[in-house]
């Protein structure tokens, strides 16, 4: 068979698996609303100790770690914890002590590295220090809304519920990569979530935006010990819990995350790092992805096809689902206001997935805070 006609064939193959994926992502968006519409259960929120491991600053820390100081919640402590006590952070949660001397938060020394990946050897070392059964980790980058730990701790009601994570939107800072990462965070991560918990009838997997369980549930899967050489620690930990027989719940919560003004190399060196991860602690659904390549397989359509109308038919009613799609989980999943006038950058975005997709298939070394380490089956080993 000729090569054009294989392209050609390949090329539609592809852009129907990608409506696909847009059909089950919408119904994951629909499966959403249906269930956060459902009554929740009657609850006496119970105390709650946050975890926050610390490294370097972040954009906008200090108005992220105030959001979280005020909490409209009767009973909660605050623990940051830093593996170097000259980190430049420590300097926010001293302001946030000062600023807040009604609420129990403590800055922890965590100066033992237990294993490759640092945030998880200081959630280690921070756990045992928590007063409260209740723990709750977030990123240093996070920023909640006053009823958060409410929603959280609502969903983690049912004592069926092991874990409870939530949703995020980025706010970038002004450069193209921060930019493009953003696009990509609402028009593809978060679909790709709902898309999840969708096919596999539930959530099996956490993410670090949110991760809220009880005390006893960490201890069932080993600690934090245990996945202590883990990249996707917060998989890891969702996937873990949800083992046990527990179910891990999306919080109807979102909360937002801020993005560093990446330059374009440090833009690919992070989409790299996260598909890499994704390779490792989902295989299949990696190689799914393929399926998600709207634009370039529509394209590939139409040059296989030497510009056929037909071609551009396709193309054109396979970007407008995915535009429509992308705009409706930032607008009405994420509530996220950047999207919209981002939302020309799609198209590179797009354009450019691929391309890490493969980059991401052919090797193990990430840049991760900057160091350089060897990635394999999950676990991290620093090169030197």
């Amino acid at each position: 068979m000729h090569l054009r006609v294989l392209l050609e064939i390949g090329g539609v193959l592809g852009t129907l698996g990608s409506l696909s994926f847009y059909l089950i992502a919408a119904c994951g968006l629909l499966d959403f609303f249906k269930h956060n519409r459902k009554s929740k259960i009657e609850f006496s929120f119970p105390p709650v100790s946050i975890l926050k491991p610390l490294k370097g600053a972040d954009p906008e820390m200090w108005e992220s770690f105030r959001s979280h100081a005020e909490q409209d919640y009767k009973e909660f402590e605050l623990l940051f914890g830093v593996s170097d006590p000259a980190d430049p952070a420590c300097e926010f949660v001293r302001k946030l002590q000062a600023a807040h001397p009604e609420r129990r938060i403590r800055l922890l020394v965590c100066d033992r590295i237990l294993g490759s990946n640092v945030k998880v050897s200081t959630l280690a070392q921070m756990a045992p220090n928590a007063a409260h059964d209740i723990l709750l980790v977030n990123d240093s980058d996070i920023r909640v809304e006053r009823n958060y730990l409410k929603r959280i701790m609502a969903a983690l009601a049912d004592p069926q519920v092991g874990l409870v994570t939530c949703l995020y939107r980025a706010e970038p800072a002004n450069t193209l990569g921060s930019r493009l990462e953003a696009i990509g965070i609402a028009s593809d991560f978060m679909p790709g979530v709902l898309s999840a918990r969708f096919l596999e009838k539930g959530l099996h997997f956490g993410l670090g935006s949110t991760l809220a369980f009880r005390r006893a549930d960490l201890a069932g899967i080993g600690g934090f010990e245990s996945i202590v050489d883990y990249l996707a620690d917060d998989y890891e930990l969702g996937r873990r819990i949800a083992a046990t027989g527990k179910r891990a719940e999306l919080s109807d919560a979102v909360v937002t995350t801020f993005l560093p003004a990446y330059t374009l190399t440090e833009f690919w060196q992070h989409q790299l790092r996260w598909s890499r991860t994704i390779r490792d602690a989902r295989r299949g659904g990696y190689f799914g992805l393929l399926f998600t390549f709207g634009l370039p397989w529509s394209l590939l359509t139409v040059i296989a096809s030497g510009g056929a109308i037909w071609s551009w038919f396709i193309a054109a009613a396979t970007y407008g689902v995915r535009l429509g799609l992308a705009s409706a989980t930032a607008s009405q999943v994420l509530h996220d206001r950047h999207t919209a006038s981002n939302i020309f950058l799609l198209p590179l975005r797009d354009l450019i997935a691929p391309f890490v997709w493969l980059a991401a298939l052919l090797g193990n070394t990430i840049h991760w805070r900057g160091d350089d380490y060897y990635l394999k089956d999950g676990r991290l080993s620093k090169r030197s």
